[in-house]
């Protein structure tokens, strides 16, 4: 699998869900947003500029859809990368960061897990934790919060579970409900949050 120059949809080749197949290919976003609400893949991977819609509209409507959506884009913007976050998008990637990595963004989104270029992460927290912290009282339990911690430090939930000695199942549950309390779409925008709230930093620590 190479970065893509245009809208694919991807679904897993094998009942393990271990690899993946491009389910199709389309060359503009109106025609990728057709094809997706037809083949119903479990992941689309997007650019953000082409003919009809754009990129970072596609990804809100496919994530509106529920299909998981990964951006890979030679455009490495702030506001292209936190708009399509805040679009529900399940990673963001820069072509160049190669095919490997994308293989690991698709394989992340598959199982609900997010995955963002490097280049653009360190840059991205530093900047959230520039902005406002959150005001209002934080509304997640102790638990929660802990889990919000080790969430933005980009642990799985195998790795959460280990960490605070609960399952991987249970570490899944928490996050779920963490979501759902926070109106939050995926792993990536609860990161996000806990920055702006304060609750994460680049060392590790809490504010």
């Amino acid at each position: 699998m190479s970065p893509c120059s245009r809208p694919s949809a991807c679904s897993p080749s094998s009942s393990a869900g271990s690899s993946s197949a491009c389910a199709g290919e389309a060359a503009d976003g109106t025609t990728a947003l057709a094809l997706a609400r037809r083949l119903r893949p479990d992941v689309v991977l997007t650019d953000i500029r082409m003919p009809g819609i754009d990129g970072l509209e596609l990804t809100r409507l496919l994530v509106e859809a529920g299909v998981r959506v990964v951006v890979v884009t030679t455009f490495d913007l702030d506001e292209y990368v936190d708009t399509a976050l805040r679009h529900g998008a399940c990673g963001f990637l820069l072509k160049r960061s190669g095919p490997a990595l994308l293989v690991e963004a698709v394989r992340a989104a598959m199982a609900g897990d997010a995955l963002i270029s490097p280049q653009i992460t360190v840059r991205l927290l530093k900047a959230m934790t520039k902005a406002d912290r959150a005001a209002a009282p934080n509304p997640l339990t102790p638990r929660e919060t802990d889990i919000v911690r080790l969430v933005a430090q980009g642990l799985t939930n195998a790795q959460i579970g280990a960490e605070l000695f609960i399952s991987a199942g249970t570490a899944k549950t928490h996050v779920a409900n963490i979501q759902a309390k926070l109106g939050l779409t995926n792993r990536v925008a609860m990161a996000a949050w806990a920055w702006r709230a304060g609750l994460a930093d680049p060392h590790g620590g809490q504010a």
